[in-house]
């Protein structure tokens, strides 16, 4: 960045206060750049340029190589992040926000406070523009300004997820990392299959895929749901309304994981009414969902009814789900996920950007009951663990995603066309309506029976397996 003492008082805002540069932006919002240039102007093409272009013709900035914030002085980083809209004209977070490249031999050497990530991203002046295929850079609409300063308790957990990503490519295996490993910061791909791989420090005779450092969809819908939730469309700093499962304080001694476990830990092989009598659980009703009301007690230490929403588990994308085993060993249930949005699907042509991926991709927590004998329902707490998606379930899972993308463009959507549990490949697709009058919109405008994405029983049963096998082995 140019720092010369001409350039700074020529500026049409304090280059060195954070405060001063979010004001500015303002009038950003709403117009598009060319709004501010000459009819001979050349914009930059490429997925980067968009920032650089802000940079350059709104905030007068020269482009540079320098690693540092954009705004160094301000100790603040500038990044446009693309909407998108449904058909309720709703906006919606369209991608992940990409911090910065990961470059594997570089990255091992750092500790998180030095960092890359780190030194840029602790403050962001984020700029929400809405996304429209085959636009010009220069005609993309600004909606939003948000001055977002990661709270202290967030980069706790971002300073774990950057630890967990660095310990696998030390291990010698970035090219395993996925972004179903951390919490809030995901090591996302970069480029397109078959591009060429980087080499890692640690397994010289396996290349990784490019990857980027990346705040996920699901914090970023936090912060969407915050400017929304405003009635502003330029925000400073963040108030959560949400629940909170842990402390800060609480984080500086243990993992967000650890912390959550060691709460199930003291009812382990207990018997769930005597669980639920202990955490005031009221089940005398006997619920249809007594095993989650249960589980979130446990979860939240009896502050929240439903953990999913809270704080840490929305940032985080994290879905907790509870499993019963029959005493025979047989999962009887098969899990369930959200409905198809039919116009996601069509929509999206990249399965790396798809809701099913960032759904099946994202960490999820199992709480396991165990019945102690056959037929009498006498089920106990078994285990506790988090999970993610190994990446040839994930390959799979991408082959289910296209069978289901294919039918909804050829506007086949019925059970004679989807994946069945019979079918034994891992996932499949069921009804989940409250009434055959509860329809869902489709691309051709007019609606159709909804249906659930579903993990089949079989497939939870190998989780489980594997599960066991990991802790044998833990303790052989």
């Amino acid at each position: 960045m140019n720092d010369s003492p001409s350039l700074k008082s020529s500026l049409p805002y304090d280059i060195t206060s954070a405060e001063s540069i979010f004001e500015y932006s303002k009038g950003l919002l709403n117009k598009t750049l060319r709004d501010f240039v000459s009819e001979k102007y050349q914009p930059k093409k490429g997925k980067g340029s968009l920032g650089q272009m802000v940079e350059n013709i709104y905030f007068l900035l020269e482009t540079n190589n320098y690693p540092g914030a954009d705004f160094s002085e301000a100790g603040m980083e500038l990044k446009c992040t693309p909407l998108k809209k449904n058909r309720q004209y709703d906006y919606l977070i369209k991608e992940r926000l990409v911090c910065n490249m990961i470059n594997y031999c570089q990255v091992v050497n750092d500790d998180f406070e030095h960092s890359h990530f780190y030194l840029k991203c602790q403050l962001m002046l984020m700029l929400f523009y809405f996304h429209q295929s085959n636009c010009d850079n220069l005609d993309l609409e600004f909606i939003f300004s948000v001055l977002w300063k990661l709270p202290e308790k967030d980069l706790l957990i971002i300073k774990h997820d950057y630890e967990i990503i660095i310990d696998k490519i030390k291990q010698g295996k970035a090219h395993e990392l996925s972004e179903g490993d951390t919490m809030y910061l995901g090591a996302c791909r970069k480029g397109q299959k078959g591009e060429s791989l980087m080499k890692q420090p640690f397994n010289p005779n396996t290349d990784a895929p490019r990857r980027a450092f990346c705040l996920k969809m699901a914090y970023m819908r936090t912060v969407l749901d915050y400017v929304l939730n405003s009635g502003k469309n330029a925000v400073s700093n963040i108030i959560s309304d949400k629940p909170e499962l842990v402390s800060s304080k609480a984080l500086l001694k243990q993992s967000f994981e650890e912390i959550l476990v060691n709460r199930f830990r003291p009812f382990f092989n207990v018997l769930y009414s005597d669980i639920a009598k202990k955490m005031k659980v009221d089940i005398s009703n006997n619920p249809k969902n007594k095993f989650s009301l249960i589980a979130n007690a446990l979860a939240s230490s009896s502050t929240c009814s439903n953990v999913n929403r809270s704080e840490e588990f929305l940032k985080a994308g994290i879905t907790m789900k509870t499993i019963r085993i029959q005493s025979t060993g047989i999962i009887k249930e098969a899990m369930s996920f959200e409905n198809i949005d039919y116009i996601e699907v069509a929509e999206c042509d990249d399965w790396i950007e798809s809701r099913l991926y960032e759904l099946f991709s994202s960490r999820f927590m199992f709480v396991v009951f165990r019945e102690m004998s056959a037929g009498e329902g006498n089920y106990v707490l078994d285990d506790v663990f988090f999970w993610t998606m190994p990446q040839n379930d994930l390959a799979w899972a991408e082959v289910f995603w296209n069978h289901i993308r294919e039918n909804v463009l050829s506007n086949r959507i019925s059970e004679e066309y989807w994946w069945k549990g019979s079918d034994k490949k891992k996932f499949h697709v069921r009804p989940k309506a409250r009434n055959s009058k509860d329809l869902a919109p489709t691309l051709k405008g007019d609606r159709a029976k909804k249906f659930c994405y579903w993990f089949n029983n079989d497939y939870v049963r190998e989780i489980i397996d594997n599960r066991r096998k990991e802790v044998f082995d833990d303790k052989a």
